[in-house]
């Protein structure tokens, strides 16, 4: 396989590179930002723009559905039209797209715009990871990674706290609104720093529009299946059909890419081991990192009833944890063999998520905070060394349907664990609430503990309670079941993490590895 990536900088241009760079990356955690603090007020949305109660998810739903088609594109979008120019593109348009959300009038208009601003969106997240390894030199790559790893993985975390202080101190649009100083000044320093760089003109005559179709067709269905599943059942017939459309329409993907010349995405590439192997990790911690995620504010919301900025300062502690550990991760990865260091990380994660399985209805803050500490500094672990892996050793052309793949798949990760992780939660709860409950009226001393009752709260054994007395403790039993629930998913995502433990002793050291190491 043919190395790259050893250009060489002067002073001035290595300032240069890296304050293109710096703007690329605000542009990608706004991306990654925005479907966070949006989740935070869903509801304030719902009442402003009249909209009914099971038609708001598609707020989000319609955002994710365009960002999952627009990140395998961007590969070829990049070589069309140059790094820069997509960039800029994406950016503005994901910046005018906030502003149309901002001051939408309707329902219909508002999923419009959040279709245009996903479509940007997904384009701007792989293009910072291509950048690292066509803008730096091999010994500027891994603080480059880190530096875009950290942003990628912090906007989760501390989307929670954005949202909430937004929600309860201003409007809803000012939920995109945030966006648009960040956008210009990022589009304004994009178009001054970063290189214009080469693209292939006529590329987007030779566009494939049977494998775009066929790709957007399968990934929406299959979005659309990861949001309905979990409450139609897997089994339901809208379920089973938009299950089969995935799998027709990715075979028919796959055999037209395969056989065109320009194919959208080069899925060549997982002819690579470590490329495919660096996704398969990619996918798993997608899981893991989206997952405890999505978990945390819904025990911290439904369980603990605390608001949306009290759970997002919760959550603050893995993202502090993540910046404190990354100086670290970065002197490790320019020192240790990335397989280690990956084994290490995915070992770290899988405990950390593991360590939330005993969580009871009085877990707060002082419990969740070492399983925090410890996810916080495995996840930087968890994608610096696998991103080396998958596109480290491309080459140049190469990368950026490698960043756009290995991006795509921690994505589908996260979008797969979340329906798995709705269908554990909110399956489970109701058949563990009800056993939960008949502890109770036993007078079980470990399930009063762990429903924060006492025995005052139960009636006496063999008595028919009153239905005042049922309606007083029913809510603990549904926080009970719920939480019971939640830990059953916790340890199902966990055992996912630690799954990619066997996958780490099949990459391959290549030899410009071996070396670099060595120089070091």
């Amino acid at each position: 396989m043919t190395t790259s990536h050893s250009t060489t900088h002067t002073p001035e241009l290595t300032w240069r590179v890296w304050a293109g760079f710096s703007a690329m990356c605000v542009g990608m955690f706004m991306a990654i930002l925005d479907i966070q603090i949006v989740a935070t007020s869903l509801p304030a949305i719902r009442d402003a723009l009249k909209i009914e109660a099971d038609q708001m998810s598609w707020i989000q739903t319609a955002y994710l559905i365009a960002e999952v088609i627009a990140i395998p594109l961007t590969g070829f979008a990049s070589r069309a039209l140059s790094l820069r120019n997509l960039f800029l593109a994406a950016l503005s348009l994901f910046t005018l797209a906030s502003i149309g959300c901002a001051y939408s009038p309707d329902f219909a208009t508002l999923i419009g715009f959040r279709i245009v601003q996903g479509l940007a969106g997904g384009c701007l997240i792989p293009l910072v990871f291509s950048a690292v390894f066509l803008m730096f030199p091999v010994h500027r790559q891994g603080l480059a990674t880190t530096i875009g790893g950290v942003l990628a993985v912090l906007a989760p975390t501390v989307g929670p706290t954005v949202g909430g202080y937004i929600t309860q101190t201003y409007s809803w649009p000012w939920l995109f609104l945030i966006n648009v100083l960040p956008g210009i000044l990022a589009v304004s320093a994009g178009a001054w720093f970063v290189a214009e760089g080469a693209r292939e003109r006529g590329l987007l005559r030779r566009l494939d529009w049977l494998g775009l179709g066929a790709l957007a067709i399968g990934l929406a269905s299959l979005e659309i299946a990861l949001k309905e599943a979990p409450e139609r059942g897997w089994a339901s017939l809208l379920i089973l059909a938009l299950l089969g459309t995935v799998v027709i329409m990715s075979a028919g993907f796959v055999a037209r890419s395969l056989r065109h010349g320009e194919p959208i995405v080069d899925l060549r590439l997982f002819k690579d081991r470590n490329f495919a192997i660096a996704c398969a990790l990619s996918f798993l911690f997608g899981m893991g990192l989206f997952g405890s995620v999505y978990m945390m504010p819904v025990f911290l919301g439904l369980v603990r009833e605390h608001g949306p900025l009290d759970i997002g300062l919760i959550m603050l502690v893995t993202g502090v944890a993540q910046l404190l550990s990354a100086p670290i991760a970065v002197q490790l990865e320019q020192r240790i063999d990335a397989r280690l260091l990956t084994a290490g990380g995915f070992l770290c994660f899988a405990i950390g998520l593991g360590w939330s399985y005993d969580q009871t209805a009085t877990t707060d803050f002082d419990e969740m905070f070492w399983p925090q500490v410890v996810r916080g500094v495995a996840i930087m672990f968890c994608l610096l060394p696998p991103t080396r892996i998958a596109l480290g050793m491309l080459a140049e052309h190469k990368v950026p349907d490698g960043s756009a793949l290995f991006n795509l798949m921690r994505n589908l990760g996260g979008a797969i664990g979340i329906a798995l992780i709705d269908t554990v939660m909110w399956q489970r709860a109701p058949v563990l609430g009800k056993a939960i409950g008949i502890k109770l009226l036993e007078g079980d001393p470990d399930a009063l503990a762990f429903a924060n009752l006492t025995i005052y709260d139960i009636p006496p054994p063999g008595f028919v309670p009153p239905e005042q007395m049922l309606e007083t403790i029913r809510p603990s039993v549904e926080a009970a079941g719920l939480t019971m629930a939640i830990n059953e998913a916790w340890a199902m995502v966990a055992l996912f993490t630690l799954a990619g433990l066997a996958l780490v002793p099949f990459v391959r050291k290549h030899e410009q590895e071996i070396s670099t190491n060595k120089a070091i």
